[in-house]
């Protein structure tokens, strides 16, 4: 039986993607091995989204082809997609595809096998109007199920490569999508998280449907689905019918992943984002009217070129006055291939780093009085994996619904099943909680019981 073994760098939609490509080697009678195994076959799933992502994608392929000489080095994504004859020019690299085309990967592989001639297999991105499907049915990982809507991004940030090495936005086929999760659902997983490479711009490039109308078409057709969330979504695609259908759904969570990247219009400006902070900060108080209990996630860049001290707090306390519950705090870097990297005023390292860490205080004070409202609430939780602790009662780990990290004693029959839990200490990165134990139903619902130890 051939052996096959990824290495995936970079986001959520590579994670998605190496399991996709996963699929159609199993159904080739492959067997996976783990990357650090010699195997026949080294998939190596490439992220291009900074400098530093195209290096450990190079270092990763090369180790590859030290483990075994023989085997065939096929590499794909989005460093593949944007630098294929950089890609073919390291030694031993047999295969480039790019962010299309998977389902060629194995002819690919049996050609060169045949051949012995490297071959590159990427196409003009930009040309591609079709979203590829790529059908998951089940994850290595058993918790949570990524389910992949779009592709693309017609964006063009000043400081992104990505509308490059994915092309431009691209839906997928809502039968498609309620497909899936119906499948994900049969296959136990009680939370789908909606992904993409520009998630909340779903439907962009269709005709009379949107994002809002996917959100109530997977609640009212996937029986069964217990949680929906939005991997991320710009706050230019928080729509009135989008918080509508949030308002009105039972299943999609109390957490949004809203990327700020700067709370300062001037700088904005020179991102190119599509935003106000007055709009951001209307569309913000009409979630959290229809939420209560909304917990907002961010990214920030910090340092972006030009970024005055005053452009700097002007992020900071928009940030303290909305009470973020978390922040993913990237001090900015230049983006060979992008505008900003050409911008002058480039920022100084010293003053980024010093940006970052009091970004970070910020962050980690609002994480801990975020989930300070929650203290002695019972939440459901989804636990994921035990957690490394020493305590004689094995620890789990997992999130409740508005993305709190909980950590209790529990079992493993428990794993990517509901279960109610009683906040007992709020903390960050870690909440305490307390395993609720049903007593003649009272605690859940009919159908829910079987779902509670």
């Amino acid at each position: 039986m051939p052996t096959v073994a990824f290495h995936t760098l970079g986001c959520k939609v590579n994670h998605y993607e190496t399991e996709a490509i996963w699929q159609l080697f199993k159904e080739q009678g492959y067997e996976r091995v783990e990357f650090e195994s010699t195997s026949d076959v080294y998939i190596i799933n490439t992220c291009t989204v900074t400098n530093t992502g195209d290096k450990k994608s190079r270092q990763i392929i090369r180790r590859a082809v030290r483990k075994n000489p023989d085997a065939v080095i096929c590499v794909t994504g989005c460093y593949a997609q944007t630098s294929p004859a950089e890609i073919l020019a390291i030694p031993g690299v047999d295969v480039v595809v790019g962010t299309q085309d998977r389902v060629k990967m194995l002819d690919y592989i049996e050609q060169y096998k045949q051949e012995r001639q490297p071959i590159n297999g990427v196409r003009n991105i930009m040309k591609s109007r079709v979203y590829e499907e790529l059908d998951v049915p089940a994850f290595t990982d058993r918790t949570r199920a990524s389910l992949k809507i779009q592709e693309g991004c017609n964006n063009f940030c000043t400081f992104c490569i990505i509308p490059w090495a994915r092309g431009l936005m691209r839906s997928r086929d809502p039968k498609e999508v309620i497909h899936q999760a119906q499948q994900l659902v049969d296959a136990g997983y009680k939370e789908i998280v909606l992904t993409g490479i520009h998630t909340g711009g779903y439907g962009e490039d269709m005709k009379d449907y949107n994002l809002a109308l996917l959100l109530k078409d997977l609640e009212k057709e996937v029986r069964g689905l217990k949680r929906l969330r939005i991997s991320s979504i710009e706050a230019s695609q928080i729509t009135d019918e989008v918080i509508e259908a949030i308002k009105q759904s039972n299943v999609i969570v109390r957490h949004l992943h809203i990327p700020l990247q700067s709370g300062s219009d001037s700088v904005l400006k020179r991102m190119r984002r599509k935003y106000t902070m007055d709009f951001f900060a209307e569309r913000l108080d009409r979630l959290k009217e229809v939420l209560p209990g909304l917990a907002v996630t961010s990214d920030v860049i910090v340092g972006f070129p030009g970024e005055t001290e005053e452009e700097f707090m002007e992020t900071y306390d928009f940030i303290k006055k909305h009470q973020f519950s978390e922040l993913h705090v990237f001090p900015y870097s230049k983006r060979t291939g992008t505008p900003a990297a050409r911008m002058e005023d480039q920022v100084d390292e010293e003053v980024k780093n010093e940006r970052v860490h009091r970004l970070i205080a910020l962050s980690d004070q609002l994480a801990k009085e975020y989930a300070s409202q929650f203290e002695d609430e019972v939440l459901e939780v989804i636990p994921e994996e035990k957690f490394e602790g020493d305590s004689d009662n094995p620890l789990y780990v997992g999130y409740t619904d508005n993305y709190l990290k909980v950590v209790f004693a529990g079992t493993e029959a428990m794993i990517g099943k509901i279960v109610k839990v009683k906040l007992t200490k709020a903390g960050y990165p870690y909440n305490e909680g307390q395993l609720v134990r049903v007593i003649n139903d009272d605690l859940v619902a009919e159908e829910d019981a079987e779902e509670v130890i």
